[in-house]
Order: structure tokens, then C-alpha cells, then sequence
């Protein structure tokens, strides 16, 4: 008996469905940013990295599932995008953890930059204060943003995850 591994339709709907979902979530994060006026803090910001990486690498995955290159090639771009969304489930996991005051964030977050001289523009940059990271800029339905990457994360995890290991 061999065992023949594949790609199907449920690698190209699976990449297709991270693809949207990753870039519909950094889209909605950047959206409050620009337009709804949510300044990010340094957690915030770091929480957008493995959807900065994913949606590439998910594109990536389709691509190869259309092109029906090796098995190996998608199933393994998948796997990329799953650990990507487990670390950022991670990481908003621990800046809930912060705004909870369950342990503390890094010692930068919403520090005041040292401003040397006055009057120009550069110290006027730097008078800018960002957000501290143990203050939640809302809550939706008892969830932060950061709260809120958890359950978009969990959720985008888990269909990489099915991507990966499910035959068609």
C-alpha cells in the first residue's frame, strides 16, 4: 500500500478563503487606523506582522493549488500560513494578557520619545504619545482588538490546518 498525498479543491478553497480572510482582517485593522482614528500601539502593530507575511505566502498557495504544482509545495505554503496565524494568535493572546493586567507589556510601549531640541517639525513628530499597550482603544462585545485577533486567528489557524491535513 503507498500513500499518495494531493492537492484538491480543498487546498485552493482553503488558500483562497486565508487569502481573503487574512487581508479582510489587516484591511479592518487598517481601516480603524486611518479612518476611525485608532492610533495603534507597539503590540498593535507587532500583531499585524504574521498577516503582512501570510497574505503573500496565502496567495502563494492558490496560485501553486491552480497551477497544480506538487502536493508538497502547496500543502507546505499552507503550513507557512497556519504557524503564521498560531503566532499571531499568540501574540494577541498576550496583549489581551496586558490590557487584562494579567502580566505586563513591554517597557516602550506608550513611552514618550526624548525630544532634544524645540520648535521643528521632528520634535513635533516626537511630542506625538502613542498608545500604552495595556489600554484597550475599545471593547466589542467584551473583546479588544487584541481580543478580536484571537478569534480571527483561531479561526484562520484552523482552516490552514484543514487545508493541510484534509484529502479530497
Amino acid at each position: 500500500m503507498t500513500l499518495t498525498v494531493t492537492t484538491g479543491r480543498t487546498q485552493t478553497i482553503g488558500a483562497s478563503i486565508l487569502a481573503l480572510g487574512m487581508a479582510a482582517t489587516v484591511g479592518t485593522a487598517l481601516a480603524f487606523q486611518h479612518i476611525g482614528g485608532y492610533m495603534p500601539c507597539k503590540l498593535c502593530l507587532e500583531q499585524r506582522l504574521p498577516y503582512y507575511i501570510g497574505v503573500p505566502v496565502a496567495v502563494l498557495a492558490l496560485l501553486a493549488s491552480v497551477l497544480k504544482l506538487p502536493p508538497l509545495v502547496v500543502r507546505g505554503l499552507l503550513v507557512v500560513v497556519a504557524l503564521l496565524m498560531m503566532w499571531s494568535l499568540w501574540l494577541g493572546g498576550f496583549h489581551s494578557g496586558v490590557e487584562w493586567g494579567f502580566w505586563p507589556g513591554p517597557d516602550d510601549c506608550g513611552a514618550i520619545p526624548p525630544s532634544q531640541s524645540g520648535g521643528n517639525l521632528l520634535d513635533q513628530l516626537d511630542a506625538i504619545i502613542p498608545p500604552s499597550c495595556d489600554q484597550a482603544a475599545g471593547r466589542f462585545l467584551g473583546l479588544s482588538f487584541a481580543g478580536w485577533n484571537v478569534v480571527a486567528s483561531a479561526i484562520l489557524a484552523a482552516i490552514a490546518w484543514v487545508a493541510v491535513l484534509r484529502e479530497d
